[in-house]
C-alpha cells in the first residue's frame, strides 16, 4: 500500500489525438489496433500581459485549509501569485506539475520577490526554473486482455454503427495509465520534489485532456464501457484503487489529486461493484470491498447527511446533501474562483466571511459533479446572477438521494445470507431515504422530481435532468405506476427533446446562463440515465403508443402543467436558415424533426412499439449520431466506410490534420457539435463518452440506423456571444452549433 498523502513527481501526459484504427476490407471494422505510446509534452508559459509588466495588485491570501498539506499547490502567496500571472489559459494546469527542486527551495527561491513589483517575466522565469511538465508521474501501458472485437459487436445490425462502435473501442488502449514509479517524489516535505499526484496502485483509464488522473463518478460510466469491451481486469483494478483511497482517507475524493481531498463525487462505488459482479460472476472481490463500502457510506453519513423536517407531511428525515469544508479557491480551478470572489467590476468588495462562503459553495459544487449550473442558485431567475448566488449546501439533491438509496439496497443485496443484520440494516437506511424523497423532492401534481431548498423549505421549481435518477436507481412513484399517461407524462420532457431539438437532452432548459451544465450542454451519463429509466418501467405501463399533440400544438402541450417552470415561448430555440432567427417555438412547427412514427436520427419505428420502446429507440439513436457526427466534424472516419470531410470542411472546426475528438459534452442543438460554457475548453477523450457509447451499441444495436450528419458551413457569432457558433444544414433546416476547437474559458 503506497503511504497516504505520498507526493508523486509529476510531467504532463499531452492526451493524444485519437485515431481511429484502420479497415482492411469494406465489411467489417479493422480486427487489430495498436497501442499507442502517450506522448509527453510540457505547456509553455503564454502570459496575456508583457514580460516586463508588473503583475496586478493582490487580494490578501485565503487562508491555509486544514485538507491540502504544503505551501505550493495549496491556497497560499506561492499559488495566488503564480495565477494572478496567468500564464496559462486553464489553472490545472500549474498544480499538476512537479516541482524540479524540493519544496524547501521553491519556496526560498519565491521568497526572494518582492510582491509589490514582480513581474510576468519573474513568474515565468520561477516556473520555468523550479517546475517540470504536467503528468509524466503517469504513463501509458498495455491494456491487459484488450479485444478489438468484443461480443457486443455482433448485436449491431447497421454497417456504419457496428464499424464505429469497433472504432471506439479501440479507444481504451489511449486512456489506459498507471503510477510511474520511476517519476514519483519521496514523502513530503523533505523529498527531492512535490507534486500533487495521488499514486495509484493499479491500472485505471483516465476521461481525457485536463482530466489526467482517475475520477471518481466519470469512472462509472467509463466502467459501462469497460464491461461490454469485455476487460473485466481493468474494471477490478479500477474498483481496487478506489478501495485503496478508501482505505486511506476514509472516501473517495473527487480525483486522484492532493487539491481534491476535501470533497468526494457522487457516490457510485457500491454500484461500480455490483455492475462489476453481475457481469464478471468475480465474487472474490467482495472479501475487500464489503468493509470498505461501509465506511465509504459512513463518510457519507457523519459528513453529508442533515435532519430535514418536511413542510408537507411533518414527517423528519436525515437526507444527504453535497457541503464541502473549504474557505479558499479551488487550487485547479484558482484563478476562476479568485475572479468570482475579487470580481474588479464589483465595487463592494464581499467580507471574509461572504468570500469564504462562496469558496466553499464553488467546490460543493465540483463536489455534485454539474460544475456549474443555475439548479442550484439561490434565486435562479432569467439572466444569469453569477456563481455568486449559489446555494448548493442548503439543498436536498434529488440525484445524490437516489445514488445513496441504490447503494444501500445493493450493498443489502451484496451480503445476501452471509450477515443479515447488515442487510436489514441498509434496507432500513434505503426505505427512509426513499420515504424522504418521495415526500420532500416528488410533486405528484407536476409529475416530476424536483431539489428540496433547505433555505425556502420547499421544492424548487428548476427541471432537470435529476429527475430521472429516482427511476434509475429504483424509485418510482405511485403516480407514476398508476397509469400509463401518468407514466408518459414522467418522459414526456424526452419526446419534446427529441421533436424539437437537433441533439439529445440537455441537463436543464435554462440557457442564458453560459454555464456548462445548463442548455444547450447535453451530457453522456445523462443520455444513458435516461435510457436505463425508461427500461426501469414495468412493462404494463409502456405498451401503448406514443402520443401525439393535438392539431394545432407541439410537444410541448403533451408535458404536465408547470413541470418544466418554463412557458414554450421561453424554452431555448432551435436556429435556422443561416440567421439568427429561430425556428418558431411555439405551435406544431416547433416539432421540426417529426417524422412518420419516428424523428430525425432517432432510428427506425417498429410496428406495435410501445411509448417507451420508441423514445428509447429515439434517444439511443440521438447520442450515438452526435458522438459520431461531432467526431466525424473534427476529422474522424473509418476507411471503406466513412470517408474524412476535405480539408475546406475540417476547416471550419479546426481540425485540418485531426483525426476526430470523442467530446465530454454535446449540444442538444446540433449533433455536429461539442458543447461549450464553463470554467475551461471543452475536453475530448473521453471516457464515459466512449463508455456510454458502447453501452448503447450493445443494448440498442439491433434498433440503431445509420447517423445522418449535417454539413458544416462558414463560422459565425452566436447569437448569445456565450461561444463561437457555426452554420449547419439539414433537411431544409439550418442552425448553429458551437464550434468545438474555438470556445475559449470563461471566468463566470
Amino acid at each position: 500500500m503506497l503511504p497516504t498523502l505520498k507526493l508523486a513527481a509529476v510531467v504532463g501526459l499531452a492526451h493524444g489525438v485519437l485515431a481511429a484504427p484502420q479497415s482492411s476490407t469494406a465489411t467489417a471494422p479493422p480486427s487489430t489496433v495498436s497501442i499507442p505510446s502517450v506522448t509527453v509534452s510540457t505547456s509553455v508559459p503564454s502570459p496575456t500581459a508583457a514580460l516586463s509588466a508588473t503583475l496586478p495588485s493582490q487580494a490578501a491570501p485565503p487562508p491555509v485549509q486544514a485538507w491540502c498539506i504544503g505551501q505550493i499547490f495549496c491556497a497560499g502567496s506561492l499559488l495566488q501569485t503564480v495565477n494572478i500571472a496567468q500564464l496559462y489559459s486553464d489553472s490545472k494546469t500549474f498544480v499538476d506539475k512537479p516541482t524540479s527542486k524540493s519544496s524547501q527551495q521553491v519556496l526560498s527561491d519565491f521568497s526572494q520577490f518582492n510582491l509589490a513589483n514582480v513581474t510576468e517575466g519573474d513568474i515565468v522565469n520561477f516556473v520555468d526554473a523550479d517546475f517540470l511538465g504536467e503528468g509524466l508521474e503517469l504513463e501509458g501501458v498495455a491494456l491487459e486482455g484488450f479485444n478489438a472485437n468484443p461480443s457486443f459487436l455482433n448485436n449491431i445490425t447497421d454497417p456504419l454503427s457496428r464499424a464505429f462502435a469497433q472504432t471506439v473501442n479501440g479507444f481504451w488502449p489511449q486512456l489506459v495509465r498507471n503510477t510511474n514509479q520511476s517519476a514519483l517524489c519521496d514523502e513530503y516535505p523533505g523529498g527531492k520534489c512535490e507534486s500533487t499526484l495521488i499514486p495509484l496502485n493499479h491500472t485505471f483509464v483516465v476521461p481525457g485532456g485536463r482530466f489526467r488522473e482517475q475520477y471518481y463518478w466519470d469512472s462509472y460510466w467509463i466502467i459501462q464501457g469497460l464491461i461490454q469491451s469485455e476487460l473485466y481486469s481493468t474494471v477490478n483494478a479500477t474498483l481496487q484503487n478506489f478501495m485503496d483511497e478508501i482505505q486511506d482517507f476514509g472516501f473517495i475524493p473527487n480525483g486522484g489529486r492532493i487539491y481534491y481531498l476535501d470533497r468526494s463525487q457522487p457516490p457510485l462505488f457500491v454500484r461500480m461493484l455490483s455492475d462489476y459482479i453481475t457481469a464478471s460472476g468475480d465474487q472474490s472481490i467482495l472479501e475487500r470491498a464489503l468493509p470498505l463500502a461501509e465506511v465509504e457510506l459512513e463518510w457519507w453519513a457523519n459528513n453529508r447527511t442533515v435532519q430535514v423536517k418536511s413542510p408537507y407531511t411533518g414527517q423528519t428525515y436525515n437526507m444527504a446533501r453535497y457541503a464541502v469544508s473549504n474557505t479558499a479557491p479551488r487550487p485547479e480551478s484558482f484563478l476562476e474562483d479568485y475572479l468570482t470572489v475579487n470580481d474588479p467590476t464589483l465595487s463592494t468588495p464581499l467580507t471574509d466571511d461572504q468570500a469564504a462562503d462562496i469558496y466553499g459553495e464553488l467546490a460543493t459544487g465540483a463536489e455534485t459533479g454539474w460544475d456549474f449550473t443555475a439548479r442550484f442558485q439561490a434565486v435562479p431567475a432569467l439572466g444569469n446572477p453569477g456563481l455568486r448566488t449559489l446555494n448548493i449546501k442548503n439543498h436536498i439533491p434529488t440525484c445524490l438521494n437516489s445514488i445513496l438509496y441504490q447503494a444501500h439496497i445493493l450493498l443489502a443485496d451484496l451480503y445476501g445470507t452471509s450477515n443479515a443484520t447488515a442487510a436489514s440494516s441498509h434496507r432500513a437506511t434505503a426505505a427512509s431515504i426513499r420515504a424522504g424523497l418521495l415526500d420532500l423532492n416528488w410533486d405528484p401534481s407536476k409529475l416530476a422530481f424536483y431539489d428540496f431548498n433547505l433555505t425556502a423549505n420547499a421544492r424548487n421549481d428548476i427541471f432537470t435532468t435529476a429527475t430521472f435518477y429516482p427511476l434509475w436507481n429504483g424509485i418510482i412513484p405511485d403516480e407514476v405506476m398508476s397509469s400509463q399517461s401518468n407514466a408518459f407524462g414522467f418522459f414526456s420532457s424526452v419526446n419534446l427533446v427529441m421533436n424539437k431539438y437537433n441533439g439529445t437532452f440537455p441537463t436543464t432548459f435554462i440557457d442564458w446562463t453560459g454555464l456548462q451544465w445548463d442548455a444547450p450542454n447535453a451530457w453522456p451519463p445523462h443520455q444513458y440515465i435516461i435510457m436505463e429509466a425508461l427500461r426501469a418501467l414495468p412493462a404494463n405501463l409502456t405498451t401503448n403508443a406514443l402520443p401525439t399533440p393535438n392539431s394545432g400544438s407541439s410537444t410541448y402541450s403533451l408535458i404536465p402543467s408547470g413541470q418544466l417552470g418554463l412557458t414554450e415561448d421561453q424554452l431555448p430555440g432551435q436556429q435556422i436558415g443561416g440567421s439568427t432567427k429561430n425556428i418558431t417555438k411555439t405551435g406544431p412547427d416547433a416539432d421540426v424533426n417529426r417524422m412518420d412514427g419516428t424523428v430525425i436520427n432517432g432510428g427506425n419505428a417498429t410496428a406495435g412499439e410501445g411509448w417507451a420502446q420508441t423514445l428509447s429507440r429515439e434517444m439511443a439513436n440521438r447520442y450515438f449520431t452526435s458522438a459520431l457526427c461531432s467526431w466525424h466534424a473534427t476529422g474522424g472516419s473509418i476507411p471503406n466506410f466513412l470517408p474524412q470531410l476535405p480539408a475546406n470542411q475540417l476547416n471550419i472546426t479546426n481540425s485540418v490534420g485531426n483525426t476526430g475528438n470523442m467530446f465530454e459534452k454535446f449540444s442538444n442543438l446540433d449533433v455536429d457539435s461539442s458543447g461549450y460554457g464553463g470554467e475551461y475548453t471543452v475536453q475530448v477523450g473521453f471516457g464515459w463518452t466512449n463508455g456510454v457509447l458502447l453501452w448503447v451499441a450493445s443494448t440498442y444495436g439491433q434498433v440503431l440506423s445509420t447517423p445522418q450528419c449535417p454539413p458544416l458551413y462558414a463560422p459565425v457569432t452566436a447569437t448569445t456571444g456565450a461561444a463561437v457558433g457555426l452554420k449547419s444544414s439539414w433537411i431544409g433546416v439550418v442552425f448553429a452549433v458551437a464550434a468545438p476547437l474555438l470556445v475559449h474559458a470563461s471566468f463566470s
